[in-house]
This record gives structure tokens, C-alpha cells and sequence, in this order.
């Protein structure tokens, strides 16, 4: 079986290959191949591959490339988690929205759209090698904004099979579970929305409802820790919010804090994080992921993609949150949105199942970014500024066109490397 990871140069490499080491004996890889525009980054990461499957006795043949098509032949799963821009793109998103007193954030509001538009292209580029040099293969995806890119692989990926993930729903549901001291396997957790706009809706326990009791336990733990969403809102919105609702229900401070002098972005944090997990990624002797991986965030998605990899090659039909079209899933959402929603997960891929209707109290946020993410695919693959600036008005965070006009002009000219049309 043969695992390839495009955008392999990536710091977060090591979590999937350590993912590997732990599911070996279930899911027997025999070749890994890294491929990725860097040739040191590359290099480095697959030296660190190599040695940590040495270690662990792991009988797996790795090797790096910058040619795609050549890794991507023969491929059995092809998981991607690349960065279009780097970090300093990412920073530029964060830095510019804030002089318009809008968040700047890596998948929230006009930072997620820009990351959309240099991503998708590339995405599609990728979907069509595919297609091409291994039709069989499924796509597993965790690059950012995951549930926008899931949309356009669904509607202009050309038939490529594809699995859209994020490790923040399997994490909620997990830390829920443990928190009521409930055995998984008698847990049923219903999740709603779209990707980083989710919402646990339902959580019985052998078929007693235990929501309220968890989002009264979610509303003293913040209000113990001063900080995340206010512990009144969560009682009064009665369902427990994926964390980045937080941008929305207190973007005023969010954006406070954020303007600060002398407050660092995230991208800048990471930045340097980087820099220093890369410095220990080269040192020949180093055989295991380091501490240091773990601060930088990413923690979960070796979980989430091995999981998705399991059910598919199983057949199990395992239920797992996963970024697929909408097919009916949610009432009130086009078939062909892309929404973030429990699904049976098997060898024909993820099939949503059915939710119903959005609780009304987030029906039309969900709705409005939802507006968002279509016009934003529709932007990137038109290369249409009529169609940004429309996806920029659409969205919540954005008070209005005064500022939405000036403030993606500025994105775009700053994104001109990546983005061709801007």
C-alpha cells in the first residue's frame, strides 16, 4: 500500500508519520512518499520519516520527491496538508483586516477567503493529477480553510474521491465524552454546520439527552478561565460552539486584543515556532516528533485521517464528522454546499447523514457564511474580483461595503504572487 503526503515538506509530517507507526499492523503501508515545492524542507522531513520508522521497527520504504505526478503513481491515499504562500501569507491575512477593525485570521472572515484563493487553484490542479495518474486514490484534506476546499473539490474536482477533514469536532466530542465519564460506544453526538462554524447539537448517552448538562459544564469552565465564549451565551444558545464562534460572538474584543501594540500575530508565533522545530527536524539524530510539535498545534489529525483512511479501506461504515457536499444532509442548504456533519464513512467514501434543520438561534449565520464560501469557490475559480467582493459582503464579520472594498484591494495586491487575477 503506498501513502502519499503532498505539501510534505510540512512541520506537521512527523504527527503522520508517528499517526503510521502506531496503526501499522492494521494499516500495512509498505511505501511513503513525500512531495513537496521545497527540496530542504523536503529532504529534511523525510531523513526524520525514515529514522522514526527505523526506530519503531516499522517496515516502510520512504522517499521525497518535487515531481507530483511521479509520487502520486500508484498511489493508494493521497493526503495533503499544504500552505500556498507560507507563512508570511498567512501573517499578511492577519495583519491587513485588522487597520478595517475586522478580525485577521487564518480561516475566519477576509484572511480564510485570501487563503481560499491562493488554495483552491492549486487544490484543482492536484484534483486533475489525480484523476489522471491515480483514479483509484482518495484525497484526504486538512488544508485550510478545509470545508471551503471541500466545496470545490465536490463541484469542480472532476470526479476525484476525496475525504474533507478537521480534527476540532473528533476532539470536542472526545473531550465531551470523557468529561461525562460515558463509554463511547453507547455516545451518539450529532455536529452541525460548516467547517470551523460547527456546533454539537445532540449528545445522548444511550439515548438520554446530556447536552444541557455539557453546556452547563462548558459554561463554568469559561467562566473559571476568563476567556473563550462567555458562559451566559452558552446557557442562553443551549448547543456547545466549535471555539472560532468565538470571532463572531466576541469580535468586538477579539479585535481589541488583537490591535494592541505590540501584540503578535499567530502566523508570527508560528513562524518562529517553525524555525526551531525545523533546526530540530535536521539533527540526524533525531528519531521520535518532538515536544515542540505539540505547541504548534495540528495535535488530532493523524487521529482523524487514519481513522477516515480505516473506514475506507475496511469498508466499515464507521460514523465520523467529515466536510462533504450537503446532499440533503441539512435542510435549508443547496445539495451541492459543502456543510460539516456526522457521516458513514466506507470504501465509497463519506455519505452525510441526515440532520434536518438548523436550530434557529444559528440558522442564518450558518446560512450567511455558508453565502460566503460558495461565492468565495466561485471567486477562485473564475478568477473574479465581482465575485470576492460579493463573498467579502456576504460574510458576517464584515460591516460593510466601506470597508470591504479598500480592505480587498489591499488583500489582493498583497496576494498578487499567488493569486494571478488580483
Amino acid at each position: 500500500m503506498k501513502l502519499v503526503i503532498v505539501g510534505g515538506g510540512s512541520s506537521y509530517t512527523p504527527e503522520l508519520v508517528e499517526g503510521l507507526i502506531q496503526r501499522h499492523a492494521v494499516f500495512p503501508v509498505s511505501e511513503l512518499v513525500l512531495t513537496d515545492i521545497n527540496p530542504q524542507r523536503l529532504e529534511i522531513a523525510a531523513g526524520l520519516s525514515q529514522r522514526m520508522l527505523n526506530r519503531a521497527g516499522v517496515p516502510v520504504r520512504v522517499w521525497a520527491t518535487t515531481d507530483r505526478r511521479r509520487a502520486l503513481e500508484g498511489a493508494d491515499f493521497v493526503n495533503c496538508l499544504i500552505r500556498v504562500g507560507g507563512m508570511d501569507a498567512r501573517i499578511q491575512d492577519e495583519k491587513i483586516p485588522l487597520k478595517y477593525n475586522v478580525i485577521g485570521q487564518e480561516t475566519t472572515g477576509p484572511g480564510g477567503m485570501m487563503k481560499a484563493l491562493r488554495t483552491i487553484p492549486v487544490m484543482l490542479d492536484l484534483a486533475r493529477d489525480m484523476v489522471s495518474v491515480c483514479p483509484d486514490a482518495w484525497l484526504i484534506n486538512y488544508t485550510n480553510p478545509s470545508g471551503i476546499i471541500a466545496e470545490a473539490l465536490g463541484v469542480y474536482g472532476g470526479g476525484v474521491r476525496f475525504v474533507g477533514l478537521c480534527s476540532l469536532p473528533a476532539e470536542v466530542i472526545r473531550y465531551v465524552t470523557e468529561a461525562v465519564g460515558a463509554d463511547p460506544s453507547r455516545v451518539t453526538a450529532d455536529w452541525m454546520g460548516l467547517n470551523h462554524l460547527g456546533f454539537l447539537v445532540r449528545f445522548t448517552v444511550d439515548g438520554e439527552d446530556r447536552l444541557p448538562e455539557i453546556v452547563e459544564m462548558a459554561a463554568q469552565h469559561a467562566e473559571e478561565n476568563g476567556h473563550g465564549i462567555a458562559g451566559d451565551w452558552l446557557r442562553t444558545l443551549g448547543m456547545l460552539p466549535a471555539s472560532y464562534l468565538r470571532y463572531y460572538y466576541h469580535h468586538t474584543a477579539v479585535v481589541r486584543e488583537a490591535q494592541k501594540p505590540g501584540h503578535r500575530t499567530r502566523g508570527e508565533i508560528v513562524k518562529e515556532m517553525e524555525a526551531e522545530l525545523w533546526r530540530e527536524y535536521a539533527d540526524p539524530t533525531l528519531d521520535h516528533k518532538p515536544a515542540l510539535l505539540a505547541k504548534r498545534g495540528g495535535g488530532g489529525y493523524a487521529d482523524v485521517a487514519f481513522a477516515a483512511m480505516l473506514a475506507i479501506r475496511g469498508n466499515t461504515g464507521e460514523r465520523q464528522v467529515t466536510q462533504v457536499l450537503n446532499q440533503g444532509a441539512i435542510t435549508g442548504l443547496p445539495d451541492d454546499a459543502s456543510v460539516e456533519v456526522p457521516c458513514r464513512v466506507d470504501a465509497q467514501g463519506a455519505h452525510p447523514i441526515p440532520m434536518g434543520e438548523l436550530p434557529l438561534a444559528i440558522r442564518g449565520l450558518v446560512q450567511a457564511v455558508k453565502s460566503y464560501e460558495t461565492l468565495t469557490v466561485r471567486a477562485a475559480v473564475e478568477g473574479s474580483r465581482r465575485l470576492a467582493l460579493q463573498a467579502l459582503m456576504a460574510h458576517p464579520l464584515v460591516p460593510s461595503y466601506d470597508e470591504a472594498a479598500p480592505m480587498l484591494e489591499e488583500l489582493l495586491a498583497a496576494n498578487k504572487r499567488w493569486i494571478p487575477w488580483a
